[in-house]
């Protein structure tokens, strides 16, 4: 898909669109976020069950006694089945959006925000339509691999962020752009927190046609947000290429060329903190589940839900304590506390073998959200205006390769160390969450750029 080409002569800025409502960007975070919320366990149900019924497999797991774990073949191919289609999902879903998300983010800086806007909500909006065709009728389960891949293609949930970040630190001035960045963390948060309530308790158990409806009236709204509401931050747009290298060259700039406005070193370097931070995140929640399921803890189903609740509340305790600590404290210092729970907690769930002790962990990690945001942040105050969108569709391919590798890592450290510290990856993850905090302690005390407000 091309945008119309640039002219010969020097650009002509467009006026920017009226919209009926000048709305700002975090309720399209919200709608996003809950929908994918919804789908993503959901999705993973109904391959498990589809294969079920392809094996002839009728079983459950039986976790009334978590030591007695079921060793059935068939439902061993059935688990191994659901494994790899989901992780053909991910992996066409990243490496695609690994080359649209850095193409398109950059290519907003020039057309503006809303056109990368509309582009990833319609996209969101056609992977829920094909996982709706494929449970109404039973196509071939290869066509939500499609839908996955259609999604990336036209941005995804990270070209979504990433203009959503761009967003907001386009209006956002230096002051207040970390508690705006926080603000955009508390809208996943909350929105994960309600879809997964709401996926939890408010559809029947193999009911998953209404679930993916309620999903695509969601992206329905929030692609007419997009277009009609949303207040554009970009002030001259101009008509611009998509397919052009330009694009990408202009975030190799970021990190390659030397300007008096930005360091190099300190964009690779936060960049480095961010990476080993989400890795962090993701891979401890990646293995928390089954960590919680399994011996000595053996949490039913109750439990586990209160566990996954006070997760989701950290992103309302990191925005509170954010706002709050900066009365006080520089954001630096902020992180750096934030680190020190975060890294106190991991050693907690290392060693917690009672309940107690783990709804301990959770609490330890009320600061745990504040360290993304403010690096977000101080990232955005190292380049101009003008390269935003580049600035965060790269945090965005940092995000999601990241995620792929926190569920390497971790899914494949959890079985190998059960023999001799379960809770070892927990551990690791505690020291890997030492290098953000060095680092951000160096870059601190050694600026060499100028922030631009």
């Amino acid at each position: 898909m091309e945008g119309p080409a640039a002219s010969p002569g020097p650009r002509v800025p467009r006026a920017v669109s009226r919209v009926l409502w000048q709305g700002p960007v975090e309720p399209l975070v919200f709608l996003a976020n809950f929908a994918l919320v919804l789908q993503g366990p959901l999705t993973t149900r109904y391959l498990w069950h589809r294969f079920s019924d392809d094996l002839g497999y009728n079983g459950t797991r039986d976790r009334g006694s978590c030591s007695n774990q079921s060793s059935d073949p068939t439902q061993q191919k059935v688990e191994t089945l659901t494994s790899h289609w989901t992780l053909y999902m991910n992996l066409g879903g990243f490496l695609v959006g690994l080359f649209t998300s850095t193409l398109l983010g950059a290519w907003s800086d020039r057309v503006g925000r809303r056109p990368l806007l509309i582009l990833a909500s319609f996209g969101l909006l056609l992977q829920a339509l094909l996982s709706i065709l494929v449970v109404l009728l039973q196509l071939h389960v290869g066509y939500l691999v499609l839908g996955r891949i259609i999604c990336a293609l036209l941005g995804d949930f990270g070209g979504l962020l990433a203009a959503s970040f761009a967003s907001v630190a386009d209006v956002s001035s230096s002051r207040t752009r970390t508690i705006r960045m926080a603000l955009m963390e508390a809208c996943i948060g909350v929105a994960g927190m309600l879809a997964s309530l709401l996926g939890g308790h408010g559809f029947k158990a193999q009911d998953y046609a209404n679930p993916f409806w309620l999903a695509l009236a969601l992206l329905i709204v929030m692609t007419l947000y997009a277009a009609f509401c949303f207040a554009e931050t970009v002030k001259e747009p101009t008509p611009a290429r998509l397919f052009t290298l330009d694009h990408h060259r202009s975030i190799v700039h970021l990190y390659m060329t030397p300007a008096p406005s930005k360091s190099r070193k300190h964009l690779a370097l936060y960049s480095l903190a961010i990476f080993v931070v989400i890795t962090v995140h993701f891979g401890a929640q990646d293995i928390l589940t089954v960590y919680e399921l399994s011996a000595p803890l053996c949490w039913d189903s109750m439990l586990i839900g209160y566990g996954s609740a006070a997760h989701h509340v950290t992103y309302l305790t990191s925005l509170a304590g954010l706002r709050l600590l900066q009365c006080f404290l520089a954001d630096t210092w902020i992180a750096e506390i934030g680190l020190t729970f975060n890294i106190l907690g991991m050693v907690v769930f290392a060693f917690a073998t009672i309940t107690p002790l783990m709804f301990t962990g959770y609490g330890l990690l009320f600061l745990s959200l504040v360290i993304t945001p403010i690096m977000r942040a101080k990232l955005s105050k190292m380049v101009s205006k003008s390269d935003h969108g580049a600035l965060f569709s790269a945090v965005a391919c940092v995000n999601g390769l990241a995620m792929l590798m926190a569920s390497g890592i971790f899914n494949s450290l959890y079985p190998a160390t059960l023999n001799f510290m379960k809770g070892f990856p927990f551990l690791l993850g505690a020291g890997l969450l030492v290098i953000p905090a060095v680092l951000i302690g160096i870059l601190e005390k050694a600026p060499d750029f100028q922030q631009i407000p």
